[in-house]
């Protein structure tokens, strides 16, 4: 019985087409490995490039090898110098002044005082309230009582009030005794006050308050008494 073979089942049939394919894509093959070739490579530069790779660039600097500083001078030393005087040489005499020539002739100058123009300035515008002696009426502590009681006249307004007592009153002596700046220390009534400062102001001359054997200005009080009998 003799085998047929199917068309479809024979491998030998397609033999050949499957050579002349392999060949072509052989041939593609090779043509694209010919035109794949090797090309220059141009790479582009420009100068904004070349600022920017000479900013990165860091440069190294190293310090340059200086001699060290020469050494200061050394100090010059100093060498005593001794005269060698010969014994039968005369040397000169000085004189040495001690401290007891200085206080010897500092005792021998006279002292003068100062001058006393500005203090007798002072005390003649100043105005004591004790003094070494105290100034005076004239005749004493009686006659100015006495004084008082002659000059003083009572005034009516106090009489019909019936207002009595003592006025103190304080003044200045001058250095001439006269009386100045009456005042009222301690009053009782206007119109007695009135008075006894009219009386004050009609005082004969004082005889001056002295300190250290000068007349001054001295302050005196003085109180004046108002009674009704």
């Amino acid at each position: 019985m003799e085998i047929k073979k199917s068309k479809k089942a024979d491998l030998e049939g397609g033999k050949g087409l499957s050579l002349f394919m392999g060949m072509v894509i052989g041939l593609a093959v090779m043509f694209v490995g010919f035109e794949w070739g090797t090309y220059d490579v141009v790479v582009a530069t420009s100068d904004a490039i070349a600022d920017v790779i000479a900013e990165e660039e860091i440069e190294i600097t190293r310090p340059e090898d200086t001699p060290p500083p020469p050494p200061p001078p050394p100090a010059p030393v100093a060498s005593e110098v001794l005269n060698v005087v010969e014994d039968n040489v005369v040397l000169e005499q000085q004189e040495i002044i001690s401290s007891e020539d200085n206080q010897m002739e500092a005792q021998v100058q006279t002292y003068v005082a100062p001058a006393v123009v500005e203090e007798e300035e002072e005390s003649a515008q100043h105005i004591f309230t004790v003094v070494e002696e105290m100034p005076q009426f004239p005749g004493g502590d009686g006659e100015l009582l006495s004084f008082l009681s002659r000059s003083i006249k009572y005034p009516v307004i106090a009489q019909e009030n019936g207002i009595q007592g003592r006025v103190t009153c304080a003044f200045v002596v001058n250095r001439d005794g006269s009386v100045v700046d009456a005042e009222i220390l301690r009053g009782v009534d206007p119109s007695l006050d009135k008075e006894a400062l009219r009386v004050i102001n009609t005082m004969p001359k004082w005889v001056p308050g002295k300190q250290r054997g000068k007349p001054v200005r001295v302050k005196y009080t003085v109180p004046v008494t108002f009674r009704l009998q």
